[in-house]
């Protein structure tokens, strides 16, 4: 995928690899894979994968429809705190999750909730940054944003007054997940292949049936009882 200069600003904002990081991408695969993996055929997954992949590429072109120049970029910064880019995979927005949104948002049956939601959250964010830091969210150090986002991102040990930013970082986390782990790059991450034959399955191992107790004689005899 190509640098652009938006992604060389963000590459330069997002947080770097730790194991709180890779413990939040763990938990986020869960999230984003049991939708997923579980409720579609490998034919039909890939097909929507497709889809949204053409999706998100014909509204790049016009992006954002949705989302204000400002709101967008500050977007852009905040999900790849969610979801940073690391040794195994790639970011939130390489995997153009902010895209994903924009789209769903910008739809005309988007719902009007959760696009107030989203824009008030992102409103937000901003003034809870002007009031600390007399700046931007997008303008702050990579410290001071981390600072805000540390008391909204832990909804049990979020101080008091933080609500609101509470719950829009919940929801943005969800968006997130659900873009990243639908897009083709977050297919790759989990190594997710689909519903593919397995040539070299030699059955059930002596161990596991043996703890099970169970046997293939067993099976034998109950499903084709005449061959016993």
């Amino acid at each position: 995928m190509s640098t652009t200069n938006d992604d060389r600003e963000l590459e330069t904002a997002s947080p770097a690899s730790t194991d709180a990081t890779i413990s939040r991408r763990r938990m986020l695969q869960v999230l984003g894979a049991v939708p997923v993996a579980a409720a579609l055929s490998p034919a039909t997954a890939l097909e929507q994968v497709t889809s949204q992949t053409q999706a998100a590429a014909a509204v790049q072109a016009a992006a954002p429809r949705f989302f204000t120049q400002h709101e967008w970029r500050t977007l852009r910064v905040l999900v790849d705190y969610i979801i940073p880019r690391d040794d195994v995979s790639g970011s939130a927005t390489d995997a153009k999750v902010p895209e994903y949104m924009d789209y769903l948002l910008a739809e005309k049956d988007a719902n009007p909730a959760t696009q107030v939601a989203m824009r008030g959250g992102l409103a937000w964010i901003d003034t809870e940054s002007e009031k600390r830091f007399a700046k931007t969210f997008v303008a702050a150090t990579d410290q001071q944003r981390r600072q805000i986002l540390d008391d909204i991102a832990f909804p049990q040990k979020a101080p008091p007054g933080v609500s609101h930013g509470v719950a829009f970082f919940n929801r943005l986390r969800d968006m997130t997940a659900s873009g990243f782990y639908s897009s083709a790059l977050g297919w790759k991450d989990l190594q997710y292949i689909g519903n593919v034959f397995n040539p070299g399955y030699d059955g059930c191992p002596p161990a596991a049936l043996e703890k099970l107790g169970v046997t293939y004689d067993l099976m034998t005899t109950r499903v084709s009882p005449e061959q016993k």
